[in-house]
């Protein structure tokens, strides 16, 4: 008798396809799911088919800047666009955003330049956009501790009054299966089913969270863990955008009209390394990797364009051609950016001044003017 044996065996994509909610099959079959009716038109369909190809390209952009030193590392979202597209594309306009590090798909959806997102990695900024405008968050590196923030403004949502009016918009945070063991997102649970918040929690379970695998961080399926907090959690194909545009649409909508949290599972693979600064060949085999390369996103809305005649080689060629023309311009503008001046870190801390910190920009000014006589150069701004 094995070890797996006695404590069962691990989750795996085939114990999982009876839970899945799925409406677009790996070989690109349109199938349909009685809790989740999608109507999309071709156009849709067509569009989130440019979403997904496009920022896949942004994104291998970003390894590239990696590999060649020009940011300090990335985060690939490589296998997980349908889950950030078909979930970014339920949002409206009044939803707000808590992402991790590795929305870059969300980000698209919600007009966040890409050279934006670069900058932070770079170094150069500490995020570069304006949350309110685009109803997206920064950037959270602290894993989990978004789920908090993403919980304590919707509760903030609720209090203003405007659930179930047109006004109304929900919160979404972000999160790999990882984090699920973090203390953050745990509590953030508690408080979101006691406080009956509106927040959906969006769990992008890749199966990693870095080099331990999914059967180390819970021994159930991860959308379960939601029924011991009260509230309802689903599991949804993460490489199909249509289910986790049904099902995210549905959780917000939800949300929206005062039913409360959802936890929301996108059953996905990251087919890249944790970041650029991981080796993932040296904690899982490459015929996993394989057996994930057959559920690709982009692949099956391209089968399903072509077996049902909705797009032809014209079409293709030609959000290829845009999503390279977009690349190479993010890659021109993040190579642009300028170094921000040293004392610039100080700015944008606190909203009034800071006895404290003026203390500490004037010693850190004194101290960049101690090496421009002997430089030659002005360090200080």
């Amino acid at each position: 008798m094995t070890i797996d044996s006695v404590r069962g065996a691990p989750d795996t994509p085939e114990l999982a396809d009876s839970e899945l909610v799925q409406l677009l099959t790996p070989e690109g079959e349109r199938v349909e799911h009685p809790d989740y009716p999608l109507d999309v038109t071709t156009d849709e369909i067509r569009s989130l088919y440019r979403d997904l190809v496009i920022v896949r390209r942004i994104d291998l952009g970003g390894v590239a800047l990696a590999r060649q030193g020009e940011v300090g590392l990335w985060a690939s979202l490589l296998g997980q666009e349908a889950a950030q597209i078909g979930s970014g594309r339920a949002l409206n306009e009044h939803d707000m955003v808590f992402p991790t590090y590795r929305e870059h798909g969300v980000a698209w959806c919600r007009d966040v330049p890409p050279v934006n997102l670069l900058g932070l990695f770079r170094g150069v900024n500490h995020g570069g956009w304006d949350p309110a405008e685009h109803g997206f968050h920064l950037y959270t590196i602290v894993i989990g501790s978004q789920t908090l923030h993403a919980t304590g403004y919707a509760m903030g949502v609720q209090r203003d009054g405007i659930l179930g009016t047109d006004k109304a918009g929900a919160v979404i945070a972000y999160f790999g299966d990882g984090a699920t063991s973090q203390g953050d997102v745990n509590e953030s649970f508690v408080f979101a089913s006691v406080y009956n918040a509106p927040v959906v929690f969006f769990c992008q379970n890749n199966q990693w969270a870095i080099s331990e695998p999914l059967e180390k961080q819970s021994r159930i399926p991860l959308y379960k863990r939601a029924q011991g907090y009260g509230f309802p959690g689903v599991r949804v194909d993460g490489n199909d955008v249509l289910a986790c545009l049904a099902v995210t649409r549905k959780a917000l909508e939800n949300a929206r009209t005062g039913q409360g949290p959802t936890l929301v599972e996108a059953f996905t693979y990251r087919m890249g390394a944790h970041t650029t600064t991981d080796d993932p060949t040296r904690y899982r085999l490459k015929a996993e990797e394989e057996a994930w390369k057959l559920k690709d996103p982009i692949e099956r809305v391209k089968a399903y364009l072509v077996r049902n005649d909705l797009a032809d080689t014209a079409f293709f060629d030609e959000v290829d051609a845009e999503a390279k023309k977009i690349a190479d311009q993010v890659r021109k503008a993040c190579l642009a950016l300028p170094d921000p001046k040293p004392l610039s870190m100080f700015e944008h801390v606190y909203a009034e001044p800071h006895a404290l910190m003026t203390e500490e920009q004037e010693r850190f000014a004194a101290y960049l003017a101690s090496f421009e006589g002997s430089q030659g150069e002005e360090v200080s701004s």
